[in-house]
């Protein structure tokens, strides 16, 4: 390790026995604990990024964001590379937590990410063009992976309707850590990857619906969807876009769309009657009308979007059970 430039050298073992015991802590949620022998490993160490980056991967569990700033712009002050290092990534999560936009854009820029603007833009780091990608809500309790859009490398804002159990929204934006656990493929080949939430970053005042549907036709239900789409807002079957799975299964490499054919997808613990895909419990013809429905809509939107749903083919469509969960 480098000493201010002048040479290289490994930690002390006293430093180690403290660092190896601080995260055997952190493990087991004991971060008071991991903190002071965190902070001990710095003393005996401060010329190390190590000592830096360690405390300011604990103060980002602790949702510190303060300290975690503090501990990474000293965890990347002695650095001895210019790109790429995991310390800037956390800088940058820190930075975009407390809406430090100049810093973060000079994280995102040191790591080797191209930012719109330069780095002392006031701004938030818009136009990052980074797509779509999936996030785990509530890693650590129920978790569930959902759909959204990349606003910058720390964000992510919420485009499928979370299940109530979750305790977000559609159109939220939470806070998500820099290593994915697992990947979502598509029918095309497209591998996305799942990040793990942090924390909620901005909260969505659009409240979420679950309504039965009747719908005859899957086209019926996606009329529902592209009606509600077309207001700004956002309707989704829950009846077919629901999986159950493992941990073991949600942290791997997961195809993200309706299982086909007769045989039973392995990886789907759903059980008949409860939430879960149709097309991994059938041969994939058989289409059930009576529907479970997410929709994200203001409260004086829903009812007119479902009864103008209905009223454009009456003979094939209803609603009923209409209840606000979230």
């Amino acid at each position: 390790m480098r000493i201010f430039g002048k040479g290289r050298h490994r930690p002390s073992a006293s430093w180690r026995q403290a660092t190896d015991r601080a995260f055997t802590l952190i493990g087991d949620g004991r971060y008071e604990d991991a903190g002071e022998l965190l902070t001990r490993a710095a003393d005996l160490e401060p010329w190390l990024s190590e000592s830096w980056f360690n405390l300011a991967l604990l103060h980002k569990f602790r949702h510190d964001w303060e300290q975690a700033r503090a501990a990474g712009l000293r965890a990347v002050a002695l650095l001895d590379r210019e790109a790429g290092a995991p310390d800037w990534w956390n800088v940058g999560i820190a930075a975009t937590a407390l809406q430090d936009w100049p810093l973060a854009r000079r994280a995102w820029q040191a790591y080797g990410l191209r930012v719109p603007g330069g780095a002392t833009v006031s701004g938030e780091p818009d136009g990052m063009d980074l797509g779509s990608a999936a996030v785990r809500l509530s890693p650590e309790g129920e978790a569930e992976v959902v759909w959204g859009r990349r606003l910058d490398p720390a964000r992510i804002e919420v485009q499928s309707i979370p299940l109530p159990s979750s305790g977000r929204r559609w159109g939220e934006v939470v806070l998500h850590d820099g290593v994915p656990h697992g990947e979502r493929t598509t029918a095309t080949g497209h591998a996305y990857p799942v990040f793990d939430e942090i924390e909620l970053w901005a909260p969505s005042p659009v409240p979420t619906w679950v309504v039965l549907l009747e719908a005859a036709t899957e086209a019926d239900r996606d009329a529902l969807e592209q009606l509600a789409g077309d207001a700004g807002f956002a309707a989704e079957d829950w009846s077919s876009s629901v999986r159950l799975l493992c941990r073991m299964c949600s942290e791997s490499r997961m195809p993200s769309d309706e299982g086909d054919g007769v045989h039973l997808d392995p990886h789907d613990h759903s059980e008949p009657g409860h939430p879960g895909p149709l097309g991994h419990r059938t041969d994939g013809q058989l289409w059930v009308p009576e529907r479970e429905c997410g929709v994200a809509a203001p409260a004086p939107l829903v009812r007119g979007l479902l009864d103008g749903w209905v009223a454009d083919s009456p003979d094939s469509r209803d609603w009923r059970d209409l209840e606000e969960v979230c």
